[in-house]
Parts: C-alpha cells; structure tokens; sequence
C-alpha cells in the first residue's frame, strides 16, 4: 500500500517540540527568540505565505519583528534596514520574502544577511557550507523533504535520486543534501532531452517546477518515493503538483500530497532554524 507523506501531521509535530523548547528557556529567564520577516511590495502569494510564517511564529513562542514595506522601497533602504536588524540584539533570523520586485537586486539582499541570522539557507557562505557537507541552516523547503524522505524508510544509501528543478531555493540545495546522504543525484531541467529516461530510473524523486501534471504514470518505476515540491493553480481554482497524483500513486512506495505535504513542512523548518540560531546566539 502506498504511504502519503503526510506534512501537515509531521509540521504540527515538530512545531509543538519547538514549543515546549521555546518555553523552557523562557521559564529559565531567557529572552523570546525573534524573526524578523520583510515583505516588500504587494503580491497576494506572498502575502499569504508571510502571514502564515508570523502566525506559526506567534503559536511557537518566537517574537516577530514585523516589516510591510510599499513597493517603491529602494534598494538602499532595503539594505539599510537589513544592516539594522543584524546588527539588533534580540533578532535571530531574518527572512526576506522572495521574490522582489524587479527594482532590487535579489543577489545584493540575499549576501547582505548576516550568514548567521539567514534562516532561509540562502547566502553564498551557507551554501557553501552545505556544499561541503558541514552546513549550518539548511534552506527550508529542501529540508523539509529531506524529513520527509525520511519518514518513508527509504534507503538514501546509495539510492538513486532524481531532482527535476535546479533553482537556488529547492532543486540545487536538495542535490548537495542527498550527495551528503550517499545517495547518487541526477539533476534535471528545461533543457533536459528525454525527461521520462531520467525519472524512470529514480529511486527517489523530487520535483519543484511549477508544471502541473508534468510527471505520469509512465515516467515513474514501481516503488519510487515521490516528493511533489511542486503547487500550482489550475484555472478552476484547484491546486496540483507537478505530479499527478491519481495517476501515480499506486506505483510509489510513498508520495506527498498536494496540498499538505512540502508546503506545510517549509514554514516549521523555518521556524526549526530560528530557533537553532537562537539557541547558537544564547551559547
């Protein structure tokens, strides 16, 4: 029978441990930890996702340090206010809401958060602390299919993974995660010739491509473990992965669902990272 990986059962599970840790150092004297969350302009998507980021935050414990900035912010006083909250006392994390509008300089913001409050994972440093195998945060969504994983009792020894997406947020990261696991990595992408050849031999597969239905019955073996990073919204409203569910999952071992498996899984990892660069601040 096929295991649904379920993430909103594991993400309620872990924000409750990140609870109780949160109140045991506030019964012994200790300071809240604090997030601060940046949200520039007025997208909805990302308006919902920062809304959603502030409220587990509130149930966990964390103080949230609250930033709603106009679109017409400037860079400058983007990265003014960046400087400000490395350098505030009683800020640990600080998460700017991705993406920005096209006036700002991506690359600029995210190198300018100091490594040690980059609860997203993001900075060059962290990446390449990753990359070597000696990470400090983990980049949240990754990480959280890599708990997933997990949880399916897959073997990553040597197992094959297939990742299709190679962006900075998911697909690069999640490779260097499964090499430090011994597993072997196939990388694939827009300009990857004959797909279907690649995913049929995965192991594992993650996929984070913004394609609905991308993946089929027909591009999967019997037994893979499927991890749908993908969401996206049909045009009756319905939200599907990049794998069609229905018709792939009797061939899996374990699959996520979407909605309700990496989604809810990337904010308690977040709040898993503040709250170790809390932890690391306090030391």
């Amino acid at each position: 029978m096929t295991q649904i990986l379920d993430g909103k059962a594991m993400s309620r599970q872990i924000l409750d441990g990140l609870k109780n840790e949160v109140a045991s150092y506030r019964q012994k004297g200790f300071r809240a930890p604090g997030l601060a969350t940046i949200l520039l302009g007025n997208d909805p998507a990302s308006a919902v996702y920062v809304r959603n980021k502030r409220k587990r935050a509130d149930d966990v414990g964390i103080k949230s340090f609250k930033y709603d900035l106009p679109t017409q912010t400037t860079q400058l006083e983007l990265l003014t206010l960046i400087e400000e909250l490395n350098n505030q006392g009683e800020v640990d994390g600080i998460l700017v809401q991705l993406p920005l509008p096209a006036h700002i300089d991506t690359s600029l913001v995210i190198y300018a958060v100091n490594p040690d409050k980059d609860v997203d994972g993001f900075h060059p440093e962290n990446i390449g602390k990753l990359s070597l195998g000696h990470p400090r945060f983990l980049p949240c969504t990754p990480k959280g299919c890599m708990y997933l994983i997990q949880a399916s009792k897959s073997k990553l020894l040597g197992a094959h993974a297939v990742i299709v997406g190679r962006s900075i947020i998911v697909g690069k990261p999640m490779a260097y995660m499964m090499l430090n696991t011994d597993a072997t990595v196939t990388i694939c992408h827009s300009n990857t010739r004959n797909l279907r050849e690649h995913t049929r031999q995965a192991d594992i597969l993650i996929t984070a491509t913004g394609i609905p239905h991308l993946i089929g019955e027909g591009d999967v073996k019997e037994g893979v473990v499927i991890i749908d990073v993908g969401i996206n919204k049909l045009e009756d409203g319905t939200l599907v992965g990049d794998v069609d569910f229905d018709a792939v999952k009797n061939k899996a071992a374990a699959i996520t669902p979407v909605p309700g498996g990496v989604g809810p899984m990337t904010i308690s990892m977040l709040l898993e990272n503040t709250v170790a660069a809390y932890r690391h601040h306090l030391s």
